[in-house]
């Protein structure tokens, strides 16, 4: 069975050799996450090259997402590179101190934080493990008292309870990065922290202006995304659940309903999404995930995510394989219990205002109702695949393409996949039969099954798909 829902793992320290990039792709990886808030520009050049090298030796399509760092709202270094803070202790976040911080306190990234906070504001740090509430704000210093404490160490992240801190979604350093994303030819660019669409407007034009052709994922990590994620979705090609800190803004309880929310949303507007943070987080150091954490990652499926993603467990983790074959395995299962009634529901409401959209639509509705084994899309954008992909009809979908940014783009796509097809035949009937030949080559598909296959009248045109045939494989006179 082929697995519907993809896998994107972070790249680190645990995975930068090919080898090991070799295993992870043979154990089920479809894309790999670049996380720009660590290592340069050459890193980043370096390790997609070791990435493309390794998925040709495997034989496999892998996409690569670029993920800027975004704001930087941060603690900055201690003396000692840890405190330990007790309950009711007072402590103080400086603005203008430049030194390391001590038991008293600590200087920040983020030089705006004495303007977003008034007194009474609660912050979370660390990923919510502290709670400081602010007592006063004197000029560049927020003095807090502590409300939940812990070990707070160097560089700690900080947010506020209900969101409200003003930083920029695109920093300096993510305008650099987004050159370094086209330059490495990165199939998706995540932007961390957007708070409206015009954040990631700015940031499609900054990666047109250099030059780029990423997809664009927004990540919903801040309160305020949430009563404007309509206009934030429409201005993305996808989404990241990013569950960590719009856990710590909104409260870890109010994630769950956003989730299956933001997903569905996602669908309906034809953009993808991933789910991520801490979905397989035990296995960093245990070598099978918690009952918890595989029922997690079976909801997000039945949720109908596109992709799961894996963060420290495959950047730093101690078992970066086995950490894929356990997720690959739970989606796979999830997968079996599917609902059929999702197709006709869209089918039956949805006004379609072009062709290509239509015969996706037909091609979907001929493979619920026919029993077919595949969907065969020959697409040059990939469109034809993204809109079959939004509804999950159960059966695989190949995107036969021979432009290669498309097929590493599809990686990301829900139930299609990618597969390297150049036919320069302008009759699309000898098309159609060399496409169905190249799939019997792959053991893709067999004779006698059903397929249905959908073609421009224009091969190799992008947004011209009008001809839908249903075959039966082998029967050659009948086509």
């Amino acid at each position: 069975m082929l697995r519907r829902t993809k896998i994107v793992a972070t790249l680190g320290p645990a995975s930068s050799s090919q080898k090991v990039l070799e295993d992870m792709i043979r154990a089920g990886v479809d894309l790999v996450r670049m996380n720009f808030s660590h290592g340069s520009a050459q890193d980043h050049m370096k390790r997609a090259e070791t990435v493309r090298a390794a998925a040709a030796a495997v034989g496999r399509t892998v996409g690569i997402l670029a993920d800027l760092q975004g704001p930087k709202i941060r603690v900055r270094k201690f003396e000692n590179d840890k405190i330990i803070l007790n309950k009711g202790d007072s402590f103080i976040l400086d603005a203008s101190l430049d030194g390391l911080g001590n038991q008293e306190r600590v200087g920040l990234d983020y030089k705006e934080l004495p303007n977003d906070v008034d007194v009474g504001t609660v912050l979370l740090l660390n990923d919510g493990m502290l709670e400081f509430h602010v007592t006063s704000v004197k000029g560049t210093e927020v003095h807090c008292v502590v409300v939940r404490g812990g070990v707070l160490s160097n560089n700690k992240g900080i947010n506020r309870k209900g969101g409200g801190l003003t930083a920029p979604a695109l920093t300096d350093k993510d305008k650099e990065d987004i050159k370094t994303a086209a330059l490495i030819q990165a199939d998706y660019l995540a932007v961390s922290f957007p708070r409206t669409g015009d954040d990631m407007r700015m940031a499609r034009e900054l990666m047109h202006a250099a030059g780029g052709k990423s997809l664009l994922m927004a990540k919903i990590e801040r309160a305020e995304a949430i009563p404007v994620l309509g206009d934030i979705i429409d201005a993305s090609d996808a989404i990241m659940v990013a569950r960590g800190d719009l856990s710590v803004e909104v409260g870890d309880a109010a994630v769950p309903g956003l989730q299956k929310r933001m997903i569905k949303m996602a669908r309906a507007k034809n953009r993808l999404v991933i789910t991520a943070t801490q979905m397989m987080e035990s296995m960093i150091t245990n070598p099978i995930p918690t009952r918890a954490e595989v029922s997690d990652v079976a909801n997000a499926v039945l949720d109908g995510t596109d992709a799961v993603m894996l963060s420290a467990e495959t950047a730093v983790g101690d078992y970066p394989i086995e950490t894929i074959e356990a997720m690959a395995r739970i989606c796979l299962s999830a997968e079996r219990e599917f609902d059929t009634h999702a197709v006709d529901r869209r089918i039956q409401h949805e006004k379609f205002t072009r062709v290509d959209q239509s015969i996706a639509m037909s091609a979907l509705y001929a493979a619920t109702h026919l029993k077919v084994k595949a969907i065969v899309a020959l697409t040059q954008s990939g469109s034809t695949a993204l809109w079959m992909s939004r509804t999950n009809v159960g059966v695989p979908i190949f995107a036969m393409t021979p432009v290669e940014a498309t097929l590493t783009k599809v990686t990301l796509f829900g139930g299609v996949h990618p597969v390297a097809f150049n036919d320069s035949s302008s009759d699309h009937s000898m098309t159609l039969l060399a496409a169905e030949a190249e799939l019997l080559r792959r053991g893709k598909i067999q004779n006698g099954d059903l397929i249905v296959m959908t073609v421009g009248e224009a091969v190799g045109q992008a947004g011209h798909t009008n001809t839908m045939k249903i075959v039966k494989v082998g029967d050659h006179h009948k086509h």
